[in-house]
């Protein structure tokens, strides 16, 4: 999710200054996704340079308050209605660094592999817990990020058993001996015998 369409969102609601928004995007998100006061309002001056919202005059606190403009609606509601592309997700970064494991040398890439298992358990495990911490009805967005949360732990945990197997079975490839001379060539024949029963 960009931090534009989330203040967008949040401003759809009505008028909020810049703590006001951070606080909301947070309780929204369930805490899962902090948020920097400091993109906050770099966020806010580029929708106002882009007219998707405006700000309004300075309370007697000195807060100023953002309100959505027509065409923050119509970015917003293009927004909602667009449906996200795989590859508008950022890189997994995961599938990159086992990728480049097995072709490091001295990685021992199965270390790698139980080491991010662990990880993903424990960050299963504490999800799950939040997860049925609170069943309120207000609850309900928090918790369905949550379950996004869950659903792509368990997902990983899959994929890292997938990468064990493979690993188990993966066989680094043998160089041929180097070229017998003509004498040789039975024990070419005997050494291309014990490779196809392999």
């Amino acid at each position: 999710m960009s931090i534009r369409h989330g203040l967008l969102a949040l401003l759809e609601r009505g008028q909020m200054y810049g703590y006001q928004l951070r606080a909301a995007f947070e309780e929204s998100t369930g805490s899962t996704w902090p948020l920097n006061i400091g993109q906050v309002y770099t966020t806010l001056s580029r929708l106002e340079r882009d007219g998707l919202v405006r700000p309004l005059p300075e309370s007697e606190a000195g807060q100023r308050p953002y309100e959505i403009t027509d065409a923050g609606r119509a970015d917003l509601a293009l927004w909602f209605a667009t449906p996200i592309s795989r590859t508008d997700r950022p890189r997994d970064e995961l599938a990159i660094k086992l990728a480049l494991a097995l072709t490091t040398p001295g990685v021992d890439v199965r270390s790698v592999v139980q080491a991010q298992r662990s990880a993903t358990m424990r960050a299963l495990q504490e999800l799950t817990r939040l997860k049925y911490g609170s069943d309120r009805p207000e609850d309900l967005p928090w918790r369905l990020v949550l379950d996004s949360m869950v659903f792509q732990a368990e997902a990983e945990v899959r994929w890292l058993d997938h990468c064990e197997t493979s690993l188990v079975r993966h066989r680094p490839s043998v160089p041929p001996p180097s070229a017998p001379g003509p004498r040789a060539a039975p024990d070419a024949a005997r050494w291309a015998d014990e490779e196809a029963r392999r």
